[in-house]
């Protein structure tokens, strides 16, 4: 039988780290002339995350909704199709952070079924000052879900280190200790870590003991969602499939196409004025006063912009991901701002 492919999960709130995490794996991997490969869910329908990769990293993409709509089927053979054309010597599996890793844990163990594959780790990429904000109203549905993030780790990347305070950080380590004994626990700035933290996670651990670790929280736990519904605003509807009802109902997105080039000076002054259910925004802009479109990055409240040279033609798209904002007023912010170019 040939070897089993390795499978690493990253997961984490959103805006935690994890893309910046999965390309310095990917960049270790390939500076030792292995080939990687990446599963990438996104909740927009425009995965601007995986633009960023490169074309030599073989990559599959499920967007426009959450990934357990389609777990069982879609995940399975995206992640056998990956390993059949391309056979790579690691895979990536980066999940939406609006995603509960135990339905990817479900999705991955039974890909292990269909070809050679096998979970080697679960990274959660923890926002610390996320964590320390929300961890002050615990009954909230995205701290729920965060804690069940936490609790299926194999290894814990506590980001963002450096924006909270050193006593506050070893109370959010003990959290982290409290929802997860046994995990390793790393203090991360930019996801800085040894990189071959990823070898040391294939020590091969049973990934059916893995999984049955959490599946007794996944039937009962009540931030699985179950008896709730999924609402992705950019469908307008709520659904179930079969009666299984999903993790992030809560959690809303709203994905901008601009039809033009907008002034930078009058987007960022939008942004600054979004309001504080709106955790992360992202997209690939066109702006009037420069040549080159940029990446824009937008988490906790802090934005980031990145000129990039794409090889491809790319949208001029904007993505707000939050939790039960007003998408009339943002969509009425959106057309004023391009208003002002017409």
């Amino acid at each position: 039988m040939k070897q089993a492919v390795p499978v690493h999960i990253l997961t984490g709130f959103l805006g935690s780290g994890k893309t910046t995490l999965l390309t310095q794996a990917l960049d270790y991997y390939k500076s030792l002339g292995q080939k990687p490969a990446v599963l990438m869910n996104e909740l927009g329908d425009v995965n601007l995350d995986g633009m960023m990769l490169g074309a030599e990293v073989p990559m599959s993409e499920m967007l426009g909704g959450c990934i357990c709509c389609t777990i069982r089927g879609d995940l399975g053979m995206e992640l056998k199709q990956l390993v059949d054309e391309h056979a790579p010597d690691v895979v990536f599996v980066e999940c939406t952070g609006a995603a509960n890793p135990i339905e990817i844990l479900d999705g991955v163990t039974d890909a292990s079924l269909l070809t050679a594959m096998e979970l080697r780790s679960v990274v959660t990429v923890v926002d610390a000052a996320q964590l320390s904000e929300r961890s002050a109203k615990p009954k909230a549905k995205t701290f729920r879900l965060m804690e069940d993030q936490i609790r299926c780790a194999t290894q814990l990347l506590l980001n963002k280190a450096d924006l909270v305070e050193p006593e506050e950080l070893v109370r959010l380590e003990a959290l982290l200790r409290e929802w997860n004994p046994s995990a390793p626990i790393a203090r991360t700035v930019k996801c800085a870590v040894d990189m071959s933290l990823f070898d040391r996670l294939s020590g091969r651990p049973d990934h059916r003991q893995l999984h049955e670790s959490t599946a007794g929280d996944h039937i009962h736990s009540e931030a699985c969602g179950h008896g709730e519904h999924c609402g992705h605003t950019h469908h307008d509807e709520k659904h179930g499939h079969d009666g299984h009802h999903h993790t992030h109902e809560h959690v809303m997105v709203y994905t901008h196409y601009f039809q033009t080039p907008i002034d930078s000076e009058s987007f960022e002054a939008l942004i600054g004025k979004l309001p504080a259910q709106i955790y992360r925004a992202k997209g690939i802009l066109r702006f009037t006063d420069t040549i080159s479109p940029f990446l824009f990055q937008y988490a906790y409240r802090e934005m980031d912009f990145v000129k990039i040279a794409p090889k491809e033609e790319v949208p001029n798209v904007a993505v707000f991901i939050g939790e039960h904002f007003d998408k009339s007023e943002l969509v009425d912010e959106l057309a004023k701002l391009e208003a002002q170019q017409a």
